[in-house]
């Protein structure tokens, strides 16, 4: 009787369980995995700050002129919803940034290997390259952007991000879906420009001869410095669309938003949140960034 070697038998098996091999993926598909791998390291980390953030921007001034300032209000959400409070509207975060992530870096990926044939951009063209990035990925994912701010502000009792999805078109239609898109493309589209011109910028003026144990460190680095700078640009529009997110029916409009916002608070009632949203992106971006170099490098891919 004829023995079969252990290669004859792991032929078929291998036949009837294909898998899919990393070096046989197209370019623009493995920036996307990359982009998407990153996000969700960064997401996870990061979303009590979000939380945070949301809840700053939508408190009332109280009558005796008192702040909840960003630790305390902290501490409140642990105290009354318990420790993982702190990541209610995580489940839309990551069904946004996942995807959207991996979508703004991918199409970041091919604009390069299109219009630059893979070369370093200049400032300007930087500038060009995230905001066009990110302005496609916002209105793909703005409607799961809806969600989560309403999640997290802690004023609307949605069990599912689907059902939230379909209670919302039911009830606002099409337009709420899609409310505050303006002022999400105001802070998303320059905060990603700003940002990617500030950190290929920054890299540029570092030696281009470095020990590549320490470039996670200075890819992290970059990373944090170009993320406070668009974080202060962008703060203003962030308000005004978390503002218009969470009552549609009040604003039909940025201006509408903006009169309230000025109305009640003044000028510092725009930079409401900032702190705890500066970190969250000054520290997300910076993370997504490296990992994402890094697992490029690693493919062989120039980022």
């Amino acid at each position: 009787m004829t023995r079969l070697s252990s290669n004859d038998v792991s032929a078929p098996e291998a036949a009837m369980s294909p898998s899919i091999d990393p070096a046989q993926m197209h370019p623009v598909l493995k920036s996307f995995v990359c982009g998407s791998l990153s996000g969700t390291c960064s997401t996870l980390l990061f979303q009590p700050l979000d939380l945070v953030k949301t809840r700053l921007q939508t408190l009332r001034p109280p009558g005796n002129g008192s702040k909840l300032g960003m630790v305390a209000l902290f501490l409140k959400v642990v105290r009354t919803e318990s420790l993982l409070g702190l990541w209610k509207g995580a489940s839309p975060s990551f069904i946004r940034c996942i995807p959207g992530v991996g979508l703004y870096f991918s199409t970041l990926y091919s604009m390069k290997q299109h219009f630059l044939l893979g070369q370093d951009p200049t400032a300007m063209e930087s500038i060009l390259l995230g905001t066009t990035s990110r302005a496609i990925a916002g209105i793909c994912l703005l409607p799961i952007t809806v969600v989560k701010t309403r999640y997290e502000s802690g004023k609307f009792g949605y069990r599912s991000v689907f059902g939230a999805l379909n209670n919302i078109y039911r009830t606002e239609g099409t337009r709420g879906l899609f409310s505050g898109l303006t002022a999400t493309l105001l802070r998303d589209a320059p905060f990603s420009g700003i940002y990617l011109m500030f950190y290929t910028q920054t890299k540029r003026i570092l030696p281009e001869e470095q020990d590549p144990a320490f470039a996670p460190l200075v890819n992290f680095g970059c990373g944090v410095l170009a993320g406070v700078l668009a974080s202060v640009v962008t703060q203003p529009a962030d308000v005004i669309k978390t503002h218009m997110q969470l009552s549609p029916e009040r604003y039909s409009w940025s201006g509408q938003a903006i009169a309230v916002i000025f109305k009640d608070s003044g000028i510092l009632g725009f930079f409401r949140g900032g702190v705890p949203r500066a970190l969250r992106r000054t520290l997300m971006a910076a993370m997504a960034w490296t990992v994402y170099e890094q697992m490029m490098f690693k493919m062989g891919l120039k980022s």
